[in-house]
């Protein structure tokens, strides 16, 4: 088990920092697929526990609602209405409503859960791309946010597992602990101070970075516990196989759901 892990993650890693360097187009296509893969694998959870969902609905109104985020708040050459997120949000109730009433065997719980995916998962992920393409500090900031995540998750297991001895809630995610998502937190700040010294050191002031570090271990947790629940309620382990010996997309981005939209507009207003 341990050996898939390390191979996906010697093929996984390197790519996510060419795409993060490269910006542009290939990290909106590499967040775009990202989004693409993470709402398939909810539609599988979905079916695994029986819950209704139109993949159909979810996938494609999904990434429209991926597309509206990026658009909402990135530099591009045509005009947007005022009103854009209204509109969008219009749009994929329509939609969805709309596909539903020409679908046999209407079910208010597939409206439900379709609707929650599309929320839930591209909304908040595209803020990943809306992190990047902050004017001239995007790159480093994107750094920062993934590598503090990743301090974050790897101290909080060791940390947990030296330590831990108060669950957190044995009934969404048995094996944490409130000691190794301490550890976790604290290893976070330090991390993002670090970072702030080698990358961003005349942008961010120390509290600045200690205040950023704190809210992305904070939010990340929480979102990561958020699709723990969703894959408990279904009686699933992991949102699919694609990534051996990590589970899926969703199990390997989850700690963005919420930490994304936190971070991009706690930057802006340091900015």
């Amino acid at each position: 088990m341990l050996l898939p892990r390390i191979i996906t993650a010697l093929v996984g890693v390197p790519l996510i920092i060419a795409a993060i360097h490269m910006g542009g187009l290939v990290y909106m296509a590499f967040i775009g697929g990202v989004i693409a893969l993470c709402l398939y694998e909810y539609g599988l959870i979905m079916k695994a526990g029986r819950k209704p969902v139109h993949l159909f609905s979810l996938v494609f109104f999904g990434l429209l609602m991926a597309v509206v985020a990026i658009l909402g708040r990135a530099n591009v050459p045509v005009t947007l209405p005022d009103n854009l997120y209204p509109f969008a949000i219009s749009v994929v109730i329509f939609g969805v409503m709309f596909v539903e009433v020409i679908t046999p065997n209407r079910s208010i719980e597939r409206v439900a859960f379709t609707f929650f995916g599309i929320f839930f998962i591209p909304w908040t992920l595209a803020h990943m791309i809306n992190v990047r393409d902050i004017p001239q500090y995007g790159e480093y900031l994107t750094i920062i946010m993934i590598v503090t995540v990743w301090v974050c998750d790897t101290m909080a297991y060791f940390t947990g597992r030296a330590f831990g001895r108060h669950k957190m809630n044995k009934e969404v995610s048995p094996k944490k602990s409130w000691e190794g998502a301490i550890g976790g937190t604290a290893f976070a700040v330090l991390a993002a101070i670090g970072l702030r010294a080698l990358f961003l050191p005349t942008l961010l002031t120390v509290w600045e970075a200690a205040l950023l570090g704190l809210i992305i271990a904070v939010t990340g947790q929480i979102s990561d516990l958020s699709e723990s629940i969703i894959k408990r309620s279904t009686g699933v382990k992991d949102s699919s196989n694609l990534l051996p010996g990590h589970g899926g997309f969703l199990d390997r981005f989850d700690s963005y759901l919420l930490l994304a939209p936190a971070f991009y507009y706690t930057v802006l207003f340091f900015l």
